[in-house]
């Protein structure tokens, strides 16, 4: 995995040496050790981090998508207009992908991933040397470092299991070119020690990343953390690790690294202003201060935001006169399916303009009626006026982070109080007609597997727009089922066996994707393909 074809060393950076293998130096590159020859270098590598590696699975085209939005075909529950063109996202649906087929895409994302790697390995390997850096400013950059670089590998380990784990930059051909994959416990102990190191170590801010300066904080890195030991619990390494993520999620709420709470509705005579409920108040912002835990940030002027493009599906009449993109897509449509995880009068959240919409005025003036599109992402000023966004997007949420600590305590300590608080805590805000009193009432009655699974369909509801369900499907090796004629109630099978929306069935072969046969070409120490691939 050390080969120059597949990892772009210090791209935009230059800063790898030639010299093992050229007599002369290239005019217009550096080496490492003039690039790291003052402040600024240092903090050049590291804000490099925030657009290569774990955040580029966030961004997208206006046809394909996210990656993360790819995920997510992955579980049935999502389609995309544009998926006879993007083939990867039909191949996902129909559980017809293979390492060849979508080698393409799954090669971008390997690259994308294993680049955000290398530069974090460089900025690692070089931050403490560098000179004009305070010791306050070296703890705060490789604290940043570590964390993408195990953001990174977090990605990858769930995505394709035993990967190549590397921890020193490649600095010459003269370092070993090929590097075979290591065991998943591995990778796993690695992205455990870097974001120890980022929480309990480090020098980032323990303040909300929007009070940061849009800089990763400590809280950013336990939240990470939590959520890897809630994974590390499951399938595939099914170690128990739920008490540390209770740990570790206590210590988000409890304040240790910041502020965090979730933002409520506004009212209007005793009930709820439905234009101003919470998630409508979410959606306007630009980041949602105390509820934003780590978040994909967005310039109009510099990096744009695709995401409005998605609130709105195609071939409805809305290009042209109305909807100033060039291009809209519903590239992550809901389908019935998961629809039905709403309860229909109980849950704002499935409410018209809440998180989802399905009717808009075209450009006739006269209102279209469509399937329910994310309303979320849907930004008035850069639909209708520039076809531009600079609105950031959630990757972590406070609401995460309630649901993390639910689950983990119950699954340590039993169906406690303070687990159905932060249930509830969810729940009652989505449940904007009943009394939080009841919606905990309900709760504190079940056993734990009951209870564990009322968190399960509530990461479902409320973490739509996060992009959690395939891998909450994958850990936890349960399925969703849901009922149209009893919408709101979601029982869970066994993933393997379990069948998709669109009516194929899941093997184990698909846990995990196959790696791209372009990639074993390239790199012959990777082996054979995960099991079930050609």
């Amino acid at each position: 995995m050390k080969k120059i074809h597949l990892i772009i060393l210090l791209a935009g950076l230059s800063a790898f040496s030639c010299s093992d293998f050229l007599e002369e130096e290239p005019k217009d590159e550096m080496s490492s050790d003039q690039f790291f020859s003052d402040r600024d270098h240092a903090f050049n590598a590291v804000n490099t981090l925030y657009r290569n590696g774990a955040p580029q699975m966030f961004d997208g085209s206006a046809y394909a998508g996210t990656p993360a939005i790819f995920f997510q075909d992955m579980s049935g529950f999502f389609d995309n207009q544009y998926k006879g063109q993007e083939v990867h996202a039909s191949h996902a649906q129909q559980l017809t992908l293979n390492g060849t087929n979508i080698s393409g895409y799954l090669d971008d994302r390997w690259a994308e991933l294993y680049n955000g790697v290398a530069r974090a390995n460089f900025a690692i390997k070089n931050i403490a040397t560098t000179p004009g850096l305070t010791e306050a400013e070296i703890g705060q950059l490789e604290g940043e470092a570590r964390f993408f670089r195990a953001y990174a590998y977090y990605f990858l380990v769930r995505l394709f299991g035993e990967v190549p784990l590397i921890t020193e930059p490649v600095v010459s051909l003269a370092d070993e070119v090929y590097v075979g994959r290591s065991p998943i416990a591995a990778i796993y102990d690695q992205i455990e020690a870097d974001l120890l190191w980022a929480v309990n170590e480090s020098n980032m801010a323990a303040v909300t990343m929007a009070t940061n300066s849009g800089r990763v904080t400590k809280g950013a890195a336990a939240t990470l953390l939590a959520e890897v030991y809630l994974t590390m619990s499951g399938y595939p390494l099914q170690e128990d690790h739920y008490a540390d993520a209770a740990a570790m999620a206590r210590r988000v709420i409890n304040g240790e690294f910041g502020s965090y709470s979730l933002t409520q509705h506004q009212m209007a005579g005793g009930n709820v202003d439905l234009p101003n409920s919470a998630y409508n108040q979410i959606r306007r912002a630009d980041k949602t201060a105390n509820e934003y835990i780590f978040y994909r940030e967005y310039d109009a002027a510099i990096t744009a935001s695709d995401y409005p493009r998605w609130t709105v599906p195609a071939f409805e009449g809305f290009e042209d006169k109305v909807v100033k993109y060039s291009v809209v897509n519903g590239a992550y449509q809901p389908e019935d399916e998961f629809l039905n995880m709403y309860d229909p009068t109980e849950d704002l959240r499935i409410q018209e303009k809440q998180y989802f919409h399905t009717t808009m005025n075209g450009a006739d003036g006269n209102p279209v009626t469509f399937r329910e599109t994310p309303y979320i992402w849907f930004d008035e000023n850069a639909l209708f006026t520039t076809g531009n966004s600079g609105k950031d997007v959630a990757i972590f949420t406070y609401s995460d982070v309630l649901l993390i600590a639910a689950e983990a305590i119950a699954q340590s300590e039993g169906v406690t109080g303070e687990a159905v608080d932060y249930l509830t805590e969810v729940r009652a805000r989505a449940y904007w007609m009943q009394d939080p009193a009841d919606v905990a009432a309900d709760l504190a009655g079940l056993a734990t597997p009951e209870f564990v699974e009322e968190v399960w369909t509530e990461r479902n509801r409320e973490l739509v727009f996060e992009f959690k369900t395939w891998f909450d499907i994958l850990r936890t090796q349960r399925y969703p089922q849901t009922s149209e004629a009893n919408p709101g109630e979601v029982t869970y099978v066994d993933v393997v066996g379990a069948t998709n929306p669109w009516g194929k069935t899941y093997t184990s072969t698909y846990l995990l994707l196959p790696l791209s046969n372009n990639e074993r070409q390239r790199n012959p120490a990777l082996g054979d393909n995960n099991p079930g691939y050609n």
